[in-house]
């Protein structure tokens, strides 16, 4: 019954104010999930939920994944809320690797593919990825669509090592193209994962816009910085607040090696999270904190991470 009823529930961000713009030449129709697995659907019109990504591990790093409903509890502004909406399936997600192919890339990309591809490897094969490349703008990276299964290595792999790095950092437009591609999906759980090289140079966009929007958003953001210690225009701080404001992870690897275990990291902390949603107490415009416990306390001492909190819809958005 749980999966029936997934089906008749609705994903809707809450905002008092209108969708940002989109970009025409990124927007492609998603690749139909695989006949053998069934997943979440957000489409129609019935429910309203505030949808949260859950990751639960314990203190030296291993995830708990096999918590049931009841032990969660979740508190808007304070009030505990019931939960409408309950998940911890491996079920295929949607993600987006948001690539810098700045020419400061140029030694780097290859690591960056290689890196890129163990992260598709760890991931459900029945993910819905799409890659955009970004330096003085920002355009698709894999498929004649714009999307692919995580388990089609080789086309990842031959359209990753096709880039050419050259120009500069129109980082924050590509989180912002990032953000609009994963609307398209109906996929409850959804992903970004960022890798760059440095700070934004380049982009119309600013990163109180990013950041505003990010919130908006059901998205975790995952950011991993390959900065150089003399760069200028390094900016661990934006990176650290596009994943704290949205349940995600920062990571600054110094070399290969600790690159290729961030994305593998990355690729079994989704795998492993929960999806939790609840209908909003209020339509007041308002920024909502968000709080999520284990109750009653388990002795392990679990770490639980989340989005802090949501824009809920204003009241001209239920008219």
């Amino acid at each position: 019954m749980a999966k029936i009823a997934l089906a008749l529930l609705t994903l809707v961000f809450f905002s008092a104010h209108p969708a940002p713009p989109v970009y025409p030449a990124l927007l492609h129709p998603a690749l139909p999930a695989g006949p053998a697995q069934q997943e979440p659907s957000f489409r129609s019109a019935s429910t309203e939920l505030v949808v949260l990504p859950v990751v639960v591990s314990e203190k030296h790093g291993s995830y708990v994944s096999d918590l049931p409903r009841d032990r969660f509890a979740v508190y808007d502004n304070g009030r505990r809320m019931s939960i409408e909406f309950f998940s911890n399936e491996d079920s295929p997600v949607t993600i987006g690797l948001i690539i810098d192919a700045s020419s400061s890339m140029r030694t780097k990309i290859g690591e960056v593919a290689a890196a890129a591809i163990a992260f598709a490897r760890s991931s459900n094969p029945d993910d819905e990825l799409f890659a955009l490349r970004f330096n003085d703008d920002v355009r698709n990276a894999v498929g004649k669509d714009g999307f692919l299964r995580a388990g089609d290595h080789d086309a990842l792999s031959g359209a990753l090592l096709s880039i050419r790095p050259e120009g500069r950092t129109a980082l924050y437009d590509a989180l912002l193209a990032g953000l609009d591609r994963l609307d398209e999906s109906a996929r409850a759980r959804k992903a970004l994962v960022l890798i760059s090289d440095g700070g934004d140079n380049a982009s119309a966009a600013k990163l109180d816009v990013v950041l505003q929007r990010a919130r908006k958003s059901n998205a975790a953001i995952y950011t991993i910085g390959l900065f150089d210690a003399d760069d200028p225009d390094r900016n661990p701080g934006a990176l650290k607040s596009l994943a704290r404001d949205t349940g995600g992870e920062r990571f600054l690897p110094r070399s290969a090696g600790p690159l290729m275990t961030a994305c593998q990291h990355i690729a079994r902390d989704i795998r492993a999270g929960y999806t939790i949603g609840y209908a909003p107490p209020d339509r007041d415009g308002h920024f909502h904190r968000v709080r999520v416990q284990i109750e009653p306390a388990d002795p392990r001492h679990l770490d639980i991470r989340t989005r802090p909190g949501y824009f809920a819809a204003g009241p001209s958005a239920s008219r």
